[in-house]
């Protein structure tokens, strides 16, 4: 196993997917359809590729937590529905994962909350994206008693801090100072 490969792997697949010339969605409704017609969402198609490399890291995948934690949220966060739904999985694998290892998953936990805030902060999330991590992470947590409730204590600590980012990211581009600092006290 050559875990500076795999990591060059992922971080190289990562950078590709997000990548600015390949985010459809900040295209025109023309552009947009020539692409997808033409192309594909490429994105998609490298993302499912990044989930089944994971999958097949079997006992190395405590290896890349927690250092994959950021440029799998990454991808993510990108706005592409089927792309979210098919790696948003791969957290619950990698709390599963450490939490087998250590009982706990303290460290997928501090760097998951380090990135979101850098990320959202950036521009990305959304809405939809917080409904999905919740849906998802906790649908994968039922099939997994022993990690339930741990798996439910940080995914509403999770929930809760992605809306006070969003509400944040939302105020800092409102003319209310008042707006701004009630935001800024809250997220706090």
């Amino acid at each position: 196993f050559n875990l500076q490969l795999w990591n060059n792997y992922f971080h190289l697949a990562v950078a590709f997917i997000t990548q600015d010339s390949l985010q459809l969605e900040n295209f025109s409704h023309a552009k947009y359809n020539k692409i997808q017609n033409k192309y594909g969402d490429m994105r998609r198609l490298i993302g499912f590729a990044i989930r089944d490399m994971w999958y097949k890291l079997g006992q190395n995948k405590i290896c890349f937590i927690p250092g994959m934690v950021g440029p799998i949220l990454e991808m993510t966060l990108i706005p592409e529905v089927e792309l979210r739904k098919a790696t948003i999985p791969i957290f619950f694998d990698m709390m599963l994962c450490e939490y087998q290892r250590t009982g706990e998953f303290r460290k997928f936990e501090n760097e998951i909350i380090l990135k979101l805030d850098h990320e959202v902060e950036g521009g990305r999330g959304d809405e939809h994206y917080m409904q999905l991590f919740e849906s998802i992470l906790t649908e994968c947590a039922r099939q997994h008693p022993t990690i339930c409730n741990s798996v439910d204590s940080f995914v509403s600590l999770v929930k809760g801090l992605l809306e006070k980012l969003l509400d944040y990211r939302t105020v800092m581009n409102d003319e209310s100072k008042d707006n701004r600092m009630s935001c800024t006290v809250n997220l706090l």
